[in-house]
C-alpha cells in the first residue's frame, strides 16, 4: 500500500467570465479559471503535465493534454502553493471543465496523478 502522506495535493478553482473578449452573436464565451495547487504532503512534488476534459452545453468535448501549466513545470514544496491563471473558449453559455495533472515526488520521481474535480463555466445570471 502506497503511503500517501507523501503526496496530498489540495486542488482549488476559481472561475472568472470575460465579457470583453466574448462574442455572444458569435457563439464565443471566454473563460478564465485560476487553479492553486497546495502541497499538503510530506515531500517536494514537480507538476510534469495536464490533461483537460472541456465539455459545453451542447455535449461538445475538447481534450487538452501538454506539458506543464502556463508553460511552466513548477515545484511545489510541502505547505506551499502554486498558482496559475488560464482560460477556455465555448460555444455556449454554460460548459464543464475537469480533469487531471500527472506529477512526480522530488524525492525518487515517482509518478503520481492528481486529479482535478469537476468545475462549471457559466457566464453570470444562467445558472440558479
Amino acid at each position: 500500500m502506497e503511503n500517501l502522506t507523501h503526496y496530498r495535493i489540495q486542488v482549488t478553482v476559481r472561475v472568472k467570465y470575460v465579457p470583453e473578449q466574448s462574442a455572444e452573436s458569435e457563439q464565443r464565451f471566454v473563460f478564465a479559471y485560476t487553479i492553486t495547487l497546495s502541497n499538503e504532503g510530506g515531500q517536494a512534488v514537480k507538476l510534469l503535465s495536464r490533461h483537460w476534459i472541456i465539455t459545453d452545453a451542447n455535449h461538445h468535448v475538447q481534450e487538452v493534454n501538454g506539458k506543464g501549466v502556463v508553460g511552466e513545470q513548477p515545484t511545489i514544496n510541502p505547505g506551499q502553493s502554486f498558482e496559475y491563471t488560464s482560460g477556455t473558449v465555448l460555444a455556449t453559455q454554460v460548459g464543464t471543465m475537469s480533469g487531471s495533472y500527472k506529477m512526480a515526488l522530488l524525492e525518487d520521481g515517482s509518478e503520481f496523478s492528481v486529479d482535478i474535480p469537476q468545475f462549471v463555466l457559466s457566464i453570470p445570471r444562467i445558472l440558479h
